[in-house]
């Protein structure tokens, strides 16, 4: 994301299943604690379970400490594999063309709430997902989890 005052960089993390955007983080840089700030924020979110996969690049040996001390184990892949990675890739797409490209920001603390707004409010609750069947990632999720517990009962 460009700004009056140079790039700010976004990294995300996405529940496969659901597309929600579980964690991310914001800063001016693209090093390894951004990405572990995202993943962290995802595992406060969620609270994995022990055995859960991480698909990620070979890029990503800075995180594997932290997904190892949560019981996640790092599926890696194929150098630059389209298909590996095409939800995160997606993702990335959207908010470029509906937030990025339409709104200039003069400054990093700007573009913050107004990422914070596209991600938290607009796009986990308010966007309609087509490979979902059309609803919110938010939506989505209790729906799944009113299935899974009334065939519990």
């Amino acid at each position: 994301m460009r700004t009056w005052e140079g790039r700010a960089s976004l990294v995300t993390v996405i529940d496969l299943a659901s597309r929600r955007a579980v964690g991310w983080a914001m800063a001016d840089h693209l090093r390894a604690d951004l990405v572990r700030n995202a993943l962290r924020m995802a595992i406060e979110q969620r609270q994995p379970v022990p055995g859960l996969t991480f698909p990620s690049d070979r890029g990503s040996r800075c995180t594997s400490a932290l997904l190892a001390r949560h019981g996640i184990r790092q599926s890696r892949s194929r150098p630059r594999p389209c298909r590996d990675h095409a939800v995160v890739e997606s993702f990335d797409s959207t908010p470029k063309v509906e937030l990025i490209h339409r709104h200039a920001r003069p400054t990093r603390a700007q573009a913050q709430p107004a990422v914070f707004e596209y991600v938290e409010v607009f796009y986990n609750r308010q966007r309609l997902h087509s490979t979902l069947g059309y609803p919110t990632p938010a939506a989505y999720e209790t729906r799944r989890a009113s299935a899974h517990w009334a065939g519990a009962a």
